[in-house]
């Protein structure tokens, strides 16, 4: 089982950055692909990105990018999501989720574990 919790979460202004991190518990991490989602009130939950168990492959929604970097460091047990160039139709609670499949979903029913979310608001 893995236990995972989200930090970094902010408000901010529109244009500038963030970095949240998504640290996870065990000694598997490195055999979880991991996604980061983001859910807007109102709306349903939405894929923004994942990368694979080795880190070397990633996958974006169109919506983010060139602006959202994600990255792991398997050493520490960590995930982080790079967010520049914000914008106030990013604001919502972003979570992030591990799986055990070997790929690295774009659907949330495909993720085994998810952390407690936290807050970016951008304001304009």
């Amino acid at each position: 089982q893995v236990q995972l919790v989200e930090s970094g979460g902010a408000l901010v202004q529109a244009g500038g950055s963030l970095r949240l991190s998504c640290a996870a518990s065990g000694r598997t991490f490195s055999t979880y692909a991991m996604g980061w989602f983001r859910q807007a009130p109102g709306k349903e939950r939405e894929f923004v990105a994942a990368i694979s168990r080795s880190g070397v492959s990633t996958l974006y929604a169109d919506s983010v990018k060139g602006r959202f970097t994600i990255s792991r460091d398997n050493a520490k047990n960590t995930v982080f999501l790079q967010i520049n160039s914000l914008k106030p139709e990013d604001t919502a609670v972003y979570y992030c989720a591990a799986t055990s499949r070997t790929y690295y979903p774009m659907t949330f029913y495909e993720y085994d574990y998810w952390g407690q979310g936290t807050q970016v608001t951008v304001s304009s």
